[in-house]
């Protein structure tokens, strides 16, 4: 049972779909892991993390978009989240992605973010987005990278503090192979 109207997004390996009650226990213990999650920002407790959940439901119903999870085709488990987030006190629409424990090294991330932003540019209608990266965060840099986002400035994140803007190129500058395949980005 989802929990938001979120579409059901494919890619070769990936079901990008709402968030689901299944997906509440891989989340809160990612954000409770501190090294993993300091990142993203981690939960100091099991409550502040289910609030983060209920929170990615909310935005859906706010704003139309929010965090996919990203559920691993082969196995049928949740590996990630990845999609626009946008609450209140954001720079603008941010691709962000994460993937749970176990799942690092496979392109996961690159393949599920790359879907998540055709799906911005093409069924949501927005013409930019960035990626807010805490400085550090040395693979997320790598990944927005590889996406073709460049670092744009710096600015003060109300919830995480310093962090660094990365600028997506337009849908008029992505080319044909933008598609998410694994292919492309295995």
């Amino acid at each position: 049972m989802t929990l938001t109207a979120a579409p059901v997004l494919d890619t070769p390996r990936l079901i990008l779909r709402g968030p689901e009650p299944r997906d509440i226990e891989p989340m809160i213990a990612f954000l409770l892991d501190q090294e993993r999650a300091a990142g993203f920002g981690a939960s100091p407790d099991r409550g502040d993390a289910w609030r983060w959940f209920a929170l990615n439901v909310g935005h859906w119903h706010i704003h139309g978009y929010g965090y996919f999870t990203i559920e691993d085709k082969a196995s049928g488990q949740p590996a990630g989240i990845t999609g626009i987030w946008n609450p209140e006190g954001w720079p603008e629409p941010e691709l962000g992605w994460v993937v749970f424990d176990g799942f690092e090294g496979r392109g996961i991330a690159c393949e599920a973010a790359t879907r998540a932003r055709r799906h911005a540019y093409e069924d949501l209608g927005l013409t930019t987005l960035t990626s807010n990266i805490v400085p550090g965060n040395t693979r997320s840099i790598a990944l927005a990278e590889r996406l073709g986002a460049w670092f744009e400035r710096e600015y003060e994140n109300i919830h995480m503090g310093r962090d660094f803007l990365y600028r997506h190129p337009g849908p008029d500058a992505l080319g044909a192979d933008d598609d998410g395949s694994v292919e492309a980005y295995a």
